[in-house]
């Protein structure tokens, strides 16, 4: 399983920003997949996750309205877009795919979540 984010830098307050995360190594439309951040010195947060198909999405409160995730399984590509941004959205972003089977990918958590790629840093800043 690999998975790298790309699409990060640097935005003002109120912007906006199109993360992707290309995956490779396991069936794509199979599986669901969740972005996350981590800002320094903090732990890791779930955003958002969306279900093997595409046709339904969980967002966590701190994100709701503002960041959209989607996929293109023809692609093998998980989307974020992310607008109105804060900058207590600085962090680095990165996706996840459920662990097996057996997760529950509603819930937006490390515990159905794993298989971190690399992330991608955002700055929100004037």
């Amino acid at each position: 399983v690999q998975l790298q984010a790309s699409g990060g830098g640097l935005v003002q307050p109120g912007g906006s920003l199109r993360l992707s995360c290309a995956a490779s190594g396991f069936t794509f439309g199979n599986y669901a997949l969740a972005w996350a951040r981590q800002a320094p010195g903090k732990g890791p947060e779930w955003l958002a996750a969306i279900n093997g198909g595409g046709g339904s999405t969980r967002y966590a409160d701190s994100v709701q309205g503002r960041f959209t995730i989607s996929r293109d399984n023809a692609k093998n590509t998980l989307y974020l877009q992310m607008s109105s941004l804060k900058p207590e959205d600085t962090a680095v972003y990165y996706c996840a795919r459920t662990r097996g089977a057996s997760s529950r990918w509603y819930i937006l958590s490390g515990r159905e979540y794993g298989y971190e790629g690399q992330g991608t840093l955002v700055t929100v800043s004037s």
